[in-house]
């Protein structure tokens, strides 16, 4: 080929040498050293996957790409992006596996230390789905008393501490890490009080699975709650409050019972939970809500009237 056609020709293949090797560049960047390497068409880099673009469930090695990604990066925004698609994926049974077995429950766990609120709320989400899978509650539960302790010492109702509210929520759903909230309950009572109407139904939830256990009864019964507290069994509460709180007298009064008899109880002080619940104020207040508007309401009230 001559002349100034094949000259064209020549310098076209070599733009498109050069382009392809750029290409190239760009999808073996973020892989871990010693990775198998991927046909172009098959492969994005690790931030490809994080721009809102892809939609597909990802794989191992994508997974494993995020998280070397998640791991090796400083700038925050690519930080969020990652923790966002992790946890996106997170929601799929498969993937809660995968990232255990990748290592990526620390990494994402390390940014519940980051200076960034966002990212911190991210990080915690991600946990959060996470947290479904059993498996991997045996590895979070090494960060619950930090989350408690961000969750008390952060922001009333905040982004952050409804996403820590909710990881602990998932944490307690079986007995088994329940005991490492045992210090923390005044604390929770104390939210419970102040917080706004979504924090106190996150708050309760929680509350809900401890109150079912009855290894966890006397340390709630032990708790130093303001009488405010009985001022959430209303009538003109709202129905998702008082339902839980309904329930939350419920649980404990079952569980105060062994076998059809008291449980042995120990001396409590003036102002802890059970003085409010055995007091005679909370005893009118669970009566009149015989009359409540709702019906749900009235039928939980009608089967807590004989354990009153």
């Amino acid at each position: 080929m001559g002349g100034p056609r094949g000259a064209g020709w020549v310098a076209a293949g070599l733009l498109l040498g050069a382009g392809a090797c750029y290409c190239i560049y760009r999808l073996t960047r973020g892989r871990r050293r010693g990775d198998r390497e991927l046909g172009i068409r098959s492969s994005k880099s690790a931030e490809d996957l994080t721009d809102g673009s892809y939609d597909d469930v990802l794989n191992a090695e994508q997974l494993q790409k995020l998280l070397y990604l998640l791991e090796s990066t400083e700038d925050p925004v690519i930080i969020e992006r990652a923790l966002i698609t992790l946890g996106n994926n997170a929601a799929f049974s498969v993937n809660q596996a995968i990232i255990r077995e990748l290592g990526g429950i620390p990494i994402v766990a390390n940014k519940i230390n980051h200076s960034n609120q966002s990212i911190k709320e991210k990080a915690l989400n991600a946990l959060n789905n996470l947290s479904v899978n059993v498996e991997n509650q045996i590895k979070i539960k090494i960060y619950i008393s930090q989350v408690c302790e961000d969750v008390f010492s952060g922001p009333l109702n905040s982004a952050v501490q409804l996403a820590g509210l909710t990881l602990l929520t998932n944490m307690t759903v079986t007995n088994d890490h329940q005991h490492m909230l045992h210090s923390y309950i005044t604390d929770l009572f104390q939210v419970l009080l102040t917080g706004n109407g979504n924090t106190k139904v996150q708050v309760l939830k929680l509350l809900l699975n401890l109150s079912e256990n009855p290894a966890m009864t006397e340390g709630l019964l032990r708790a130093q709650v303001d009488s405010s507290f009985l001022s959430l069994y209303d009538s003109h509460v709202a129905k998702e409050i008082l339902l839980r709180v309904l329930t939350l007298f419920q649980n404990i009064k079952n569980c105060l019972k062994i076998e059809g008899h008291l449980a042995v109880q120990p001396t409590f002080t003036e102002g802890s939970l059970f003085f409010l619940l055995h007091g005679e104020e909370c005893a009118q207040k669970i009566r009149a809500l015989v009359d409540h508007h709702d019906a749900e309401v009235k039928e939980k009230v009608v089967t807590i009237i004989p354990k009153i």
